[in-house]
C-alpha cells in the first residue's frame, strides 16, 4: 500500500469553504489569494485564463467567485465569496474570464494575467485537492511552490547586484537558502526572484528589510 503523508487534518477531510468542491472552489480561492500577494498590490485587470475541468464548470462550481474573491483577498470560508464579482466591480478592477480549450498539465489549473499600469504579471496555479494548491509558472517560467517550505518572492526592478542584496539581508537573519530561481520576460523588466528557505525566519523585520531594498516593488512570504 502507498505510504501517504499529510501535513494536517485538513488534508484528509477537506478546508472549512462556502461552496461544493474543494478544488474548484477552496482551491480556487487560494489560487487567486496568492496570486495577489505575489503581484502585490490591487490590480487594475485581470484576464483568467481557465483550463480543462476548470473551464468546463467554472460558473456551476463557483470556480469564477472564488478565484476573484481570493484576489480581493478572501479565504475560502469567507461569507461575501459570492458577491465577489460585484465587490471587484466596485473596487474598479476589471475581470475577464477565458474557457480554454486547449489540453493542460492538470485538470484544475488557471493562469491570472495581472494589470496595473505598465506593471504585469502572469501566475499559473493548480488546485490539487482538499484546497491544497501549487503554483507553477511565474511569467511563463516554471517554477514549483507547493506553499509547504518556507518561501520568500520578491518582485524587483531588473537591476545589477540585486541578488547579492537581498541574499545580505537573507544571511545576516541567519537564514540558509535552499534554492534560487530568477525569471524576467526580457532585459529590463520587472523580475521576480524566489528563494526557499531551510528554516522560518525567527528576526520578524526580514521581509520589511527585503522590502525596504532600492528597486525592489513587493515582497510576498509563504511558510
Amino acid at each position: 500500500m502507498e505510504n501517504l503523508k499529510y501535513r494536517s487534518v485538513f488534508d484528509i477531510i477537506g478546508p472549512v469553504m462556502v461552496g461544493p468542491s474543494s478544488s474548484h472552489t477552496a482551491g480556487a480561492a487560494r489560487i487567486g489569494k496568492v496570486c495577489r500577494m505575489i503581484f502585490g498590490e490591487k490590480p487594475e485587470s485581470v484576464e483568467i485564463d481557465l483550463y480543462e475541468s476548470f473551464a468546463k464548470t467554472y460558473r456551476g462550481h463557483g470556480t469564477d467567485i472564488a478565484l476573484v474573491g481570493g484576489l480581493l483577498g478572501m479565504n475560502p470560508d469567507d461569507p461575501r465569496l459570492s458577491e465577489s464579482l460585484k465587490l471587484a466591480h466596485e473596487e474598479g478592477i476589471e475581470v475577464l474570464f477565458v474557457p480554454k480549450k486547449e489540453k493542460a498539465k492538470h485538470p484544475n489549473l488557471v493562469t491570472m494575467h495581472l494589470k496595473k499600469g505598465k506593471y504585469k504579471m502572469s501566475v499559473t496555479g493548480i488546485s490539487i485537492g482538499g484546497g491544497n494548491i501549487q503554483i507553477s509558472e511565474l511569467d511563463g517560467f516554471s517554477i514549483s511552490l507547493s506553499m509547504g517550505t518556507p518561501t520568500f518572492i520578491v518582485v524587483h526592478e531588473d537591476v545589477r547586484g540585486l541578488l547579492a542584496k537581498v541574499s545580505a539581508v537573507i544571511s545576516d537573519a541567519g537564514i540558509n537558502i535552499g534554492t534560487v530561481t530568477m525569471t524576467r520576460q526580457k532585459k529590463g523588466d520587472n523580475g521576480i526572484l524566489v528563494l526557499e528557505i531551510d528554516d522560518k525566519p525567527t528576526d520578524s523585520t526580514t521581509k520589511e528589510k527585503l522590502r525596504s531594498l532600492d528597486h525592489v516593488f513587493s515582497v510576498t512570504y509563504f511558510d
